[in-house]
């Protein structure tokens, strides 16, 4: 899984520096435009949920919510 992650980005960093070069440095500013579009897609719905799926993975949501069995052991600590 981590492997994944990182081929795709670095195949969305190179997309978008491609559409940089196209806006920037050609005449095809059009299609630069589309090339970082779809690498900002790509990278926002399919890496992230993939990035924090792989993190998430194995952990219970409870650890990390305001309950009132962690606020009790917040105060136990004393940690207020």
């Amino acid at each position: 899984m981590k492997n994944v992650i990182l081929s795709i980005f670095i195949l969305v960093l190179l997309a978008v520096g491609t559409g940089f070069y196209f806006k920037w440095f050609t005449e095809q500013g059009h299609t630069g435009d589309i090339i970082i579009g779809i690498s900002v897609l790509v990278s926002s719905f399919i890496m992230m949920p993939l990035f924090l799926y792989h993190r998430w993975k194995g952990k219970r949501l409870e650890d990390y919510t305001l309950t009132k069995k962690n606020m009790d052991k917040m105060q136990d600590r004393g940690i207020d």
